[in-house]
């Protein structure tokens, strides 16, 4: 089979497209032809070495596919099953292996490249509207990178959940798609917190951050009294160290650096963030923008173009 291989942590050049030696599932596995692979920042990351894994590695940590041979003590797949997965090492691959325990079976009605980009940023979004701070009618919210596809399906959510949502995009063409997805009022980064705070008053409820270096102070300006800041990623760079005064002295504020693998840390959780999510988008509720088809021999490419910030929405790479 082919797959991407990391041999040394790098730039877009380190994925390397080559022959591997197709895996066999063990006890509790499946092995998945897969149909399409999410590209995520994490991705980048390890590619890097900022998240160093032991080299080499297949990038990608999430995808869909079909089940197409199943391990000892498997009882919950069957071969021809349509599944889904996050946070399983190894997807940027014609075939990968799924643990069971990982594997989301996907929902009639739901294509497999759409079900692709739904685990790890759709349960994202989950869990930071509805555990981190849970979105409520009435609240402001702002979100940045609001075309971006996570960005795309937190203004999505929170406006379902009855919140008015402020966000920030880099161009004319990025506000349009904010906008779109229900986006109330849309700025351009330089300058937000104080244009937040003239539509607010006192701030917002909560900050979704993924971008991280150049956003994390104006961020926390933002906010009201008590509010929260939730840093779930550092697109831009990561930020440096604070002193907890800093929260005390702009109103008390509440920080958090989650992370989706302490939020789907059991079976009953990560069933229930995945079905509600493969729900909202399987009735129109929520919308999941895939905005580049790349194949998987391309993924330098995908690569380059999501640290150029050149995309919007979900970015796959197809076997």
């Amino acid at each position: 089979m082919r797959a991407i291989v990391v041999t040394a942590a790098g730039g877009p050049e380190a994925l390397e497209y080559t022959e591997r030696p197709t895996p066999v599932p063990g006890p509790g596995e499946l092995l998945v032809d897969v149909a399409a692979a999410g590209v995520n920042f994490i991705d980048v990351y390890q590619r890097m070495g900022r998240y160093p894994l032991p080299l080499p590695f297949v990038p990608g940590n999430e995808g869909a596919g079909t089940v197409s041979a199943v391990g000892e003590d498997v009882t919950e797949f069957a071969v021809g099953d349509g599944v889904a997965w996050s946070s399983v090492l190894g997807s940027y691959s014609e075939q990968v292996l799924v643990p069971a325990t990982k594997a989301l079976r996907v929902p009639d009605g739901l294509p497999l490249d759409e079900a692709a980009a739904l685990p790890l940023q759709g349960m994202t979004a989950h869990y930071l509207t509805r555990s981190v701070h849970e979105v409520k009618p009435g609240d402001n919210v702002l979100v940045h990178a609001a075309a971006g596809g996570m960005g795309l399906l937190l203004v999505q959510i929170a406006k379902m959940y009855g919140a008015r949502v402020f966000g920030t995009v880099s161009t004319e063409a990025k506000e349009l798609l904010a906008r779109q997805a229900g986006a109330d009022e849309v700025f351009r980064y330089e300058g937000f917190a104080d244009a937040v705070k003239d539509l607010t008053g006192s701030g917002v409820d909560v900050v979704y951050d993924g971008v991280g270096a150049t956003t994390f102070e104006g961020s926390l300006s933002s906010l009201r009294p008590r509010g929260m800041m939730a840093l779930y990623g550092g697109a831009s760079g990561p930020v440096p160290p604070i002193d907890p005064m800093v929260l005390n002295q702009k109103g008390s504020l509440f920080l958090t650096r989650p992370t989706l693998i302490h939020y789907i840390a059991t079976r009953e959780e990560l069933t229930w963030r995945a079905s509600d999510v493969f729900e909202w988008v399987a009735s129109g509720k929520v919308k999941v923008t895939i905005s580049s088809r790349y194949p998987l021999a391309d993924a330098r490419k995908a690569h380059e173009d999501l640290e150029a910030r050149r995309t919007t929405g979900k970015l796959l790479l197809i076997p």
